[in-house]
């Protein structure tokens, strides 16, 4: 496999070889790695590509006995959500598609796909976007709904799996796809890219500023998802930086690290299957040989159990993080429970301004407690916490459960302690016969007339509205360009507003006949009158019957008004 037979650079050449072999390294490592200036800012900065912003980001100090940081201890915090796509998968996403473009493994326009439970997947939409690839993430369906929304927003499709099938599920469906369309698939839970740009950047990253700053870097805590992060670092800082003590945070209730049990994988010259079960094949020599789903595990791991970590530690432990292991790349494990990294995150969030998931939460939280049993003793008092991600990508999971859409009793007494005055209308012209006689000619141009605003969402409710009965209307969006010269629109709008006795929009029409607005056209349709208005005025959807529709039509209000029934909370 592409991911375990790469020519890897032998981690043990010094940095003149690496000059060497500068046809390797990656775009944004290159320009990381050869930046001439290092006081002046990358932000700032003028770039051929997004690609050349990742990396490099901040490292924000908790001073000791401050309102999060309440230790003796200096914790050090690496943002990696000021990446482009928001967390640190954007490292590994540039690293495994430039990597395999230089071997030949991916070609011109071929679709690549990638299982991952959301950053490593908006990184890859995103990297795949600018390289003008077509990008398939396979996800399960448990996983937060903005992660899907992020990445069909930057062009990837997004193929969902089922809950019960855990992330085990996601590797043979990505698998899958893979055979089955022959895509390109990175396999990050294997790809020694996904380690090798983490020594080339994001060690290096670390390590260079704390020396800048003459400070000795003591910890380093960090999760593990795919164990990239880990080994890659981890390598860069047994090498550079030996005394700092490396410690791995894992789900206290997927403790899969702590209980010794390896996570069992296919022989490397073994082939897999298709198929989610094991199996046996014969060879022509009648040789029976074993199949496995996929060359990342034999079967999910034990102790493994579902957990609120969303990215951290899947139902089995990667090959990198095996490797990681195997190499006594890191000092001790921690253990965090979801409760404790939600809590984290939000204190994080209310003390310190700073805006993190479940996931940097959950690292803080152990760093917090290693911090704690440091403070007792003596030695080196500076960690430094990866902190992977943004909370943005978590509103729907339970990292918001109890951040409430609406006004919360306080808020709302606040509110009423002043009495909202309404500002002025707008100021519209006196009313001329030519407009009134525009405005009546149009309403009754059509069976149905809707007088709108372009861009407003009450008149898209209306307009969704009819759009699932099948009805066939008119518009005329009376603040458009085309009425803007002389004020045209505005003369429109006063002589509408005086005809109806209505200020507000949209204005809806049948058989030229004023009915009102959207939530009057919903509240008549629940009540059956719209549908005996349309009847009389033979008004018809294509197939006779309103489309069949049986749904609420407050589903086409705005999600965000507080009178709406069925509104997001």
């Amino acid at each position: 496999m592409f991911s375990r037979c790469l020519p890897i650079k032998n981690q043990t050449e010094d940095s003149e070889d690496e000059e060497k072999n500068d046809h390797v390294v990656l775009s944004a490592s290159s320009f990381l790695l050869k930046k001439k200036n290092k006081s002046s800012s990358l932000r700032s900065s003028i770039h051929n590509s997004i690609l050349e912003t990742i990396g490099q980001t901040p490292i924000v100090h908790l001073a000791p006995n401050s309102p999060m940081n309440q230790t003796t201890c200096n914790i050090y915090l690496k943002l990696e959500s000021e990446n482009p796509g928001g967390s640190i998968k954007d490292r590994l996403s540039m690293a495994v598609i430039e990597w395999a473009e230089h071997f030949g493994k991916l070609t011109k326009g071929q679709t690549v796909v990638e299982a991952s439970s959301g950053n490593t997947g908006i990184g890859m939409a995103m990297v795949c976007a600018k390289k003008g690839y077509p990008y398939v993430c396979v996800m399960s369906e448990s996983f937060s709904i903005e992660r899907r929304k992020l990445m069909r927003f930057l062009g990837a499709k997004v193929v969902l799996t089922n809950p019960a099938h855990k992330g085990t599920g996601m590797v043979i469906k990505a698998k899958e796809l893979a055979d089955k369309h022959g895509y390109f698939w990175p396999n990050q839970f294997e790809n020694e890219a996904n380690a090798w740009i983490h020594e080339k950047t994001t060690g290096p990253e670390i390590l260079e500023a704390f020396q800048e700053a003459s400070i000795p870097m003591d910890h380093f805590v960090c999760s593990y998802g795919t164990g990239g992060t880990l080994l890659g670092v981890g390598r860069y800082l047994r090498k550079h930086s030996p005394k700092t003590q490396i410690h791995i945070c894992e789900p206290s209730n997927a403790p899969m690290l702590y209980s010794d049990i390896p996570t069992r994988y296919p022989p490397e010259n073994s082939s897999s299957s298709s198929s989610s079960n094991s199996s046996s094949t014969s060879d022509e020599n009648g040789t029976k040989q074993h199949q496995y789903p996929s060359t990342s595990f034999e079967s999910p791991h034990p102790v493994w159990r579902p957990h609120l970590l969303q990215g951290w530690a899947t139902d089995f432990i990667p090959r990198l993080v095996s490797s990681a292991t195997n190499e006594k790349l890191y000092d001790s494990i921690l253990h965090v429970g979801g409760h404790d990294a939600i809590e984290t995150a939000k204190k994080l969030a209310r003390t310190e301004g700073i805006f993190s998931g479940t996931s940097g939460g959950g690292t803080l939280s152990a760093a917090l407690k290693l911090a704690q049993g440091l403070s007792e003793r003596s030695g080196g008092k500076n960690i430094v916490v990866m902190i992977p991600d943004t909370g943005e990508r978590y509103l729907s999971t339970p990292l918001f459960e109890d951040i409430p859409a609406d006004m919360t009793p306080e808020e709302l007494e606040l509110a009423q302690s002043t009495p909202s005055t309404p500002p002025p209308p707008p100021a519209l012209p006196h009313v001329t016969k030519q407009a009134t006689e525009w405005v009546k000619k149009q309403a009754e141009s059509s069976k149905v007339v809707i007088f709108s605003l372009e861009y407003c969402e009450f008149c898209w409710t209306l307009t969704s509205f009819l759009d699932a009965l099948g009805v066939s209307y008119h518009k005329i969006d009376i603040d458009s360009f085309i009425y803007a010269k002389d004020n045209i629109g505005n003369y429109y709008r006063a002589a509408l507003c005086e005809w109806t006795s209505c200020a507000t929009f949209p204005q809806f029409f049948v058989a030229g006949k004023f009915v009102g607005g959207a939530v009057d056209a919903c509240m008549m349709w629940k009540k059956g009158k719209l549908q005996k208005m349309f009847k009389k005025a033979n008004v018809k959807s294509a197939d006779g019957n309103f489309n069949n529709y049986s749904g609420d039509p407050f589903e086409f209000l705005p999600k965000w008004m507080t009178q709406n029934p069925l509104r997001s909370k």
